[in-house]
């Protein structure tokens, strides 16, 4: 039997959401073992002064094996 956590990480870049959603998870797996699965939640953008996009940000459920005690 496994058991599974499940966290919410997110990610940004100034190039893609791709590039943002690759940043949390690389930046995840640091600290945590066992990644299984990384969900995209939500896609949104920040907006410059001038309008522009400033950057992309990618909101993941990411899993991972629980040990618990």
């Amino acid at each position: 039997m496994s058991v599974y956590r499940v966290i919410d990480v997110i990610g940004t870049s100034p190039k893609s959401w791709e590039d943002a959603a690759s940043d949390a998870v690389k930046t995840a797996s640091q600290t945590l073992r066992d990644l299984r699965v990384a969900e995209v939640e939500k896609l949104d953008v920040t907006i410059a002064e001038d309008g522009s996009i400033e950057s992309y940000r990618a909101r993941l459920k990411l899993s991972f094996k629980y040990e618990g005690a």
